[in-house]
């Protein structure tokens, strides 16, 4: 585990579906922006992501993707102009391989309820430099507020090693600073936590949550 002395802990704002959403999370100090393509409530087309693109002003924007495979993913990711892509699939290291070879950011997904399917989901991954977002295994998928509890957060801490970890589900401007401390992630990812209605950012807790992301520390 790397030292956390002055450690600044970076912030992804996903599910948007508005460029005024997306630029608003920019100024006030998001670190990357995410847009979806695997159903939902907040799923978006390439014209919608690409505004969002435009309005980031060079943050990158990941895509969220399913079971697609590598080479559809590259279509979408080149057509709107997106600077990576998260794999919410069961894919194994192969789709990821492929995509970071054709110069793609990739983030793995690691959803698990217990430390055994932990375990299971980093060997699924497999070996490699790409951060790694944990968040609960739950029906329907992420985006639903549900929390991943902090002791297996702090599992996924030391299980993904010298990769960076990404911890998401269920934060909010309440939560997020004590997650920070606990679990010492490079990065949080909020995107229930900080709507009025799926795919629509409440200013007020937008801002208030990167507040927090900026202010808080890991534990010594």
């Amino acid at each position: 585990m790397r030292p956390f002395l002055d450690m600044v802990v970076e912030a992804k704002v996903c599910g948007l579906t508005r460029a005024d959403d997306a630029a608003l999370a920019v100024a006030s100090g998001a670190s990357y922006l995410g847009v979806i393509f695997a159903g939902g409530p907040r799923v978006i087309d390439v014209d919608r992501a690409r505004a969002i693109v435009d309005a980031a002003g060079g943050v990158p924007v990941l895509g969220v993707f399913g079971m697609e495979s590598a080479r559809t993913i590259l279509t979408v990711v080149r057509s709107a102009g997106l600077t990576g892509a998260q794999l919410h699939g069961s894919h194994g290291p192969e789709v990821g391989r492929e995509l970071v070879d054709a110069g793609t950011m990739v983030w793995h997904v690691a959803r698990f309820s217990d430390a055994p399917t932990l375990h299971r989901e980093i060997d699924r991954i497999g070996a490699g430099h790409e951060p790694i977002l944990v968040e609960p295994r739950v029906a329907g998928g992420g985006g639903q507020g549900v929390a991943l509890p902090l002791h297996l957060a702090v599992a996924a801490r030391a299980a993904v090693r010298r990769r960076r970890l990404v911890l998401a589900g269920g934060l909010n401007a309440g939560n997020v600073a004590e997650a920070i401390r606990l679990v010492a992630p490079d990065i949080v990812d909020v995107s229930s936590g900080v709507e009025m209605a799926p795919g629509i950012k409440d200013p007020i807790r937008l801002v208030a949550f990167l507040e927090a992301v900026r202010d808080a520390r890991p534990a010594a």
